[in-house]
């Protein structure tokens, strides 16, 4: 038998846990000493202070540990209760890789300061186009808001025009309004594709709307190269340009995808800004 401070090294914890877990009833000493109260544990002890510490780090309350421990969860339930912390899990993943994206982009944003790249910006009109749309809401106009919205809306406007059999007129073109009465600072978010005359909205589905997008007189314009995600650092090069030309921005930006390839690095995205008159 192993005395508790021995136990505590050779089960990578503390003693203090040890006791814890003790008057929990979570992990009792397999022998209490009746005079002095001195505690000692057994080696096949381990494998339950194992799967008592792989539960709690899983994020199971202790409670559910215990449960689990002495099989009052079912392999079904405990089946279930891990496949539930497994989705959390992944999803705080996710989520905190994308706020590492942001903070990348926020940093990128901030070291171009103050460059003014004039000969990558065209100003120039922009005809008019008639496009198959599909709408949703952003929260806001962050990448981080835009894009989980935008993404799903354009794979399944290319899911329908494929399976209409509708060949698209153009490279895809996004497009963005103030959304009317939701919460403040929500966007109207535009997914399209360019179609010809002969395809209607009845052709696409539901949802799918045919819009005739007016031209602009004159937009100034950037290529943005990457994903999406990181588009802040040239969406900011151009409104620092529009200012420092003595221009007015006439509203959202238009996103035309110039190169959609499977590896969102390689994309290449225009960036339209429309100038007032």
């Amino acid at each position: 038998m192993f005395t508790i401070g021995d136990f505590a090294k050779h089960g990578r914890v503390s003693v203090r846990m040890l006791r814890h877990y003790d008057a929990l009833g979570l992990l009792r000493p397999a022998r209490v000493d009746p005079l002095t109260g001195y505690r000692s544990y057994e080696a096949g002890q381990l494998a339950r202070l194992n799967r008592l510490i792989a539960l709690k780090e899983l994020g199971f309350s202790l409670e559910q540990v215990g449960a689990v421990l002495d099989e009052k969860v079912g392999t079904e339930e405990l089946r279930g209760m891990l496949r539930l912390r497994r989705a959390e899990l992944e999803t705080a993943v996710a989520e905190a890789a994308a706020r590492l994206v942001q903070v990348e982009t926020r940093l990128r944003t901030i070291e171009s300061e103050g460059t003014m790249p004039a000969d990558e910006i065209v100003v120039k009109s922009l005809p008019p186009v008639r496009l198959a749309v599909l709408t949703g809401v952003a929260g806001n106009y962050a990448p981080q808001d835009i894009g989980p919205v935008i993404g799903p809306l354009y794979e399944d406007l290319c899911r329908r025009v494929e399976t209409a059999g509708v060949v698209p007129a153009g490279p895809g073109l996004a497009y963005y309004e103030e959304a009317p009465g939701g919460e403040p600072g929500s966007v109207l978010v535009h997914a399209g594709l360019p179609v010809a005359a002969a395809v209607g909205a009845e052709d696409l589905g539901a949802g799918v709307r045919i819009v005739e997008l007016p031209g602009v007189e004159r937009a100034a314009t950037m290529v943005h190269r990457g994903a999406m995600d990181g588009v802040l650092p040239t969406a900011q090069a151009l409104a620092r340009w529009i200012d420092a030309n003595g221009h007015r921005s006439a509203g959202y930006a238009r996103e035309l995808t110039l190169a959609c390839p499977p590896d969102r690095d390689q994309w290449v995205t225009e960036l339209q800004e429309p100038l007032a008159s």
